[in-house]
């Protein structure tokens, strides 16, 4: 799993029809610290994120193990939103509650 910002949305209005439904977003890949690592990756939206939250990103043969997206041709899926983390007992994020 990555740990990753979602910045966007990807319309694709022609594709393979078992995906048809689902919503594709640009997410960048964050570090233990929050800071974007260069990297970013558009995955299917299993779980009802949107732009500006932090997710988790399953990718390969696992993005194809969520209800949304078993037996579909995605290569990257969005299988979680994040409340918060620490390290070594110091909290480094924590979702707002706005």
């Amino acid at each position: 799993m990555n740990l990753g910002k979602v910045v966007g949305t990807v319309v694709a209005t022609r594709k393979e029809p078992s995906l048809e439904g689902l919503r594709f977003m640009l997410v960048r890949h964050l570090d233990e610290n929050g800071k974007e690592t260069g990297g970013q990756v558009v995955a299917v939206d299993a779980v009802g994120s949107g732009p500006g939250e932090l997710v988790l990103v399953a990718t390969g043969s696992s993005a194809r193990q969520t209800l949304a997206t078993d037996k579909k041709p995605c290569d990257a899926v969005i299988m979680a939103i994040v409340d918060s983390w620490d390290i070594g007992g110091k909290e480094r994020y924590r979702k707002s509650d706005d």
